[in-house]
């Protein structure tokens, strides 16, 4: 498997594969009010170039995803998402532990959203060193979604 920045060429697959999973979130949340669903090709083209984009591919085939974006002294992270057929293999840890590292020096903080039944997101984060809490003011909020967070460490071994 090969993790490689996102390329322009990347945005139909990521559109593709971004509703393939929020779908997913949309039944276990009992809601389609998912941002990621209502995104057009467009939207996906324009987020690409607004935020670090890491794509991890399984031959040719786009596999899984994530981004992050600094806002403020928080490395945002969204659209962590793996294949269905490639859940529970570690993947999403893997994109996940990916995108933390590349985080600019300024992050003090790392940030994201996900659903608030979405159980087995939650733990892999918690297990990650993530725990809920109060999304930041300038954050906002997103209905239906819990906001996780886990201070940046530093030191030997460590970011």
């Amino acid at each position: 498997m090969e993790l490689t920045d996102a390329q322009p060429e990347d945005a139909p697959e990521l559109l593709v594969l971004q509703r393939c999973c929020w779908v997913q979130e949309a039944i276990l949340n009992d809601t389609l009010d998912i941002p990621a669903l209502h995104e057009s090709l467009e939207d996906v083209r324009d987020w690409t170039k607004t935020w670090s984009v890491w794509v991890l591919r399984e031959e040719h085939r786009l596999i899984g995803a994530v981004r992050a974006r600094l806002e403020a002294d928080r490395w945002e992270l969204g659209r962590l998402m793996v294949a269905p057929d490639f859940a529970g293999r570690g993947l999403g840890r893997r994109l996940l532990a990916h995108a933390e590292a590349q985080a600019p020096a300024e992050a003090h903080r790392f940030a994201l959203f996900t659903g608030a039944r979405s159980a087995r997101n939650i733990t892999m984060y918690q297990r990650a060193g993530y725990r809920l809490t109060d999304a930041p003011e300038a954050g906002g909020h997103i209905v239906g979604a819990v906001y996780l967070e886990k201070a940046r460490q530093y030191g030997a071994g460590r970011y």
